[in-house]
């Protein structure tokens, strides 16, 4: 595994309100964005397009397999 330093600074804004957030790892990059997901699409519909993206990397991850590239 690769590790990855993060050197953000996010503003994000809506109607009633703003946040500020400076992620310094992957870990806390996601909770942010899955956090902004929630509030903007609801829990149902963000926890559907995070299961679309494992679905995603699962089948990346057989493709590799299968041919022999993992």
């Amino acid at each position: 595994m690769t590790t990855v330093s993060i050197d953000a600074d996010i503003k994000a804004k809506w109607q009633d309100g703003h946040s500020s957030y400076s992620p310094s790892s992957t870990e806390e990059l996601a909770i942010i964005g899955i956090d902004l997901l929630v509030r903007d699409l609801g829990t149902e519909a963000a926890q559907s397009f995070i299961e679309q993206i494992f679905e995603k990397h699962l089948s990346d991850q057989k493709s590799e397999t299968v041919s022999g590239r993992e």
